[in-house]
C-alpha cells in the first residue's frame, strides 16, 4: 500500500510540472488564435503518442471498454474543465488564474468523502488548509480576482477535482493510457464541434478576452506558434497519463494536497517566459505548500502500525485468523465483490469495494497487530 502512495505521489507531482508548460504556452497564442483551434491541433499531435502508449501499456483492445459511458463522462468533465480554465488565463495573469485553480485539491478531499467513501481525517483537513494558506500567500490575491473570468478557474477546480475522483473509482479496471486516450478524443471532437456551431452560428466578436478567445474564427498559424500549439499535444499526452496514473493508484484525500505543488512552477515560468521576479512571499509560500504534502504524507504512520488497533477484512480462514466472523453463504459473494482490501487501520478501509458487496453482513473485530510473520501474512492474504 505504501508503495503505491508513494508511487500516486511522484505520477501527480511530474504531472501537474508536466502540465504546468501548457499554461505559458497557451497565454502566449491567446491573443490571436480561438481556443477551440489551439486544442484541436494539440489533440491531433497528441492521439498518435497515445494509441502507441495504449498499444504498449495494455493493447488497443483496451479502448474498447464495457465502461465507455463513464470514461466518456470523466473525459467531458476534463475538456469542460480545461476549457474554461484556459479562457480564464487569457483574461488574468497566471499567477492569479492558478491561485483559484489551486481550490482543486480541497475538492478533491471534500469530495472523497461522500463519493468514494474514503476516510478524511482532521490532520488532511489541516494539511490542506496548510497548503491554501501557502497558495495564498504566495500569490496575494487582490480586487482583479474579483473578475468575472476568475469564477471560470473557480470552476475549473471543482470539475478537475470531481474527475480525478472518478478516476480513482474506475482505476481498478481502465489504465490511465485508455483515460487518456478518451479524454483526448472528446478534446478534439468537442474542440471541432464548438468551433463549427460559432462558425455556423456567426457569433459576433466580443470584447472580453476570455470570450474572444473562444469565439474567434480560426487563422493559419505562422512556424513558430505552430510548433507551440504542436508542444501542447506532447506535453498534454504525457501530462494526463501521469496525472489519470496518480489518481488509480492512491487515495485521493492522500495525494490531492500535492497539486499544490503546481503553484511552485507558476512563479517561475513567468520569471522565464514574462520576466516576473519571484518575491520573498513565493519563497514562504512554497515553504508552506512543501511542509503541508510532507504533513500529508505522514511517513511515521507505518511505524506506529507494531502497535495500532487495526480491523481487517478477510475471506476464509485467514478472516478466522484475525477473528472476522462471515455467514458462509455469504463467503463466495464477498469474494466476487472485493477487488482488494490492502489494510484497515483506525477503523479505515483502504481498497476498493464494489458496488455488488451491498447486503453482504461482514462483523469486523479488532485485534492489536503482533510482530509475528505469520500474522502479518495473514493480514496480507486477508
Amino acid at each position: 500500500m505504501h508503495n503505491r502512495l508513494f508511487l500516486g505521489i511522484a505520477c501527480l507531482c511530474m504531472g501537474v510540472l508536466v502540465f504546468s508548460l501548457q499554461d505559458p504556452l497557451i497565454k502566449a497564442v491567446s491573443g490571436a488564435y480561438p481556443l477551440t483551434e489551439v486544442m484541436a491541433i494539440r489533440s491531433v499531435v497528441a492521439l498518435p503518442i497515445l494509441l502507441i502508449l495504449v498499444h504498449l501499456d495494455v493493447g488497443l483492445r483496451a479502448i474498447l471498454s464495457r465502461r465507455v459511458g463513464i470514461l466518456a463522462l470523466r473525459a467531458s468533465i476534463l475538456f469542460t474543465s480545461y476549457t474554461v480554465y484556459y479562457l480564464a488565463i487569457a483574461a488574468l495573469p497566471l499567477a492569479q488564474a492558478a491561485a483559484l485553480y489551486f481550490m482543486a485539491p480541497l475538492f478533491i478531499m471534500a469530495l472523497a468523502g461522500p463519493y468514494l467513501g474514503e476516510r478524511v481525517s482532521l490532520q488532511t483537513l489541516a494539511t490542506v488548509g496548510l497548503g491554501l494558506a501557502g497558495v495564498l500567500i504566495m500569490l496575494r490575491p487582490g480586487s482583479g480576482m474579483f473578475e468575472w473570468a476568475a469564477l471560470l478557474s473557480l470552476a475549473s477546480a471543482l470539475l478537475y477535482g470531481f474527475s480525478q475522483l472518478i478516476a480513482r473509482r474506475i482505476g481498478d479496471t481502465e489504465s490511465s493510457t485508455v483515460m487518456t486516450f478518451y479524454q483526448n478524443g472528446i478534446y478534439l471532437v468537442g474542440s471541432l464541434g464548438f468551433s463549427i456551431l460559432f462558425a455556423a452560428t456567426g457569433v459576433a466578436q466580443f470584447s472580453h478576452p476570455s470570450l474572444q478567445f473562444l469565439t474567434r474564427p480560426w487563422v493559419v498559424p505562422s512556424m513558430t506558434d505552430g510548433l507551440m500549439m504542436a508542444a501542447c499535444g506532447i506535453i498534454a499526452a504525457f501530462g494526463m497519463i501521469l496525472l489519470s496514473q496518480a489518481y488509480r493508484l492512491a487515495p485521493a484525500n492522500r495525494v490531492a494536497t500535492f497539486e499544490y505543488t503546481g503553484i511552485v512552477w507558476t512563479p517561475l515560468w513567468g520569471f522565464l517566459f514574462f520576466s516576473e521576479i519571484p518575491l520573498v512571499t513565493t519563497v514562504l509560500g512554497a515553504a508552506l505548500i512543501v511542509g503541508a504534502g510532507l504533513l500529508a504524507l505522514d511517513p511515521a504512520r507505518a511505524l506506529r502500525l507494531r502497535r495500532r488497533q487495526v480491523t481487517a477484512v478477510g475471506i476464509g480462514p485467514a478472516a478466522a485468523g484475525l477473528g472476522v466472523a462471515l455467514d458462509d453463504s455469504h463467503e463466495g459473494q464477498l469474494a466476487e465483490g472485493m477487488r482488494h482490501v490492502h489494510a484497515v487501520t483506525d477503523n479505515e478501509i483502504v481498497g476498493a469495494v464494489e458496488p455488488d458487496m451491498i447486503g453482504v453482513e461482514v462483523r469486523l473485530a479488532t485485534h492489536t497487530l503482533v510482530e509475528k510473520d505469520g500474522d502479518r501474512n495473514a493480514l496480507g492474504a486477508a
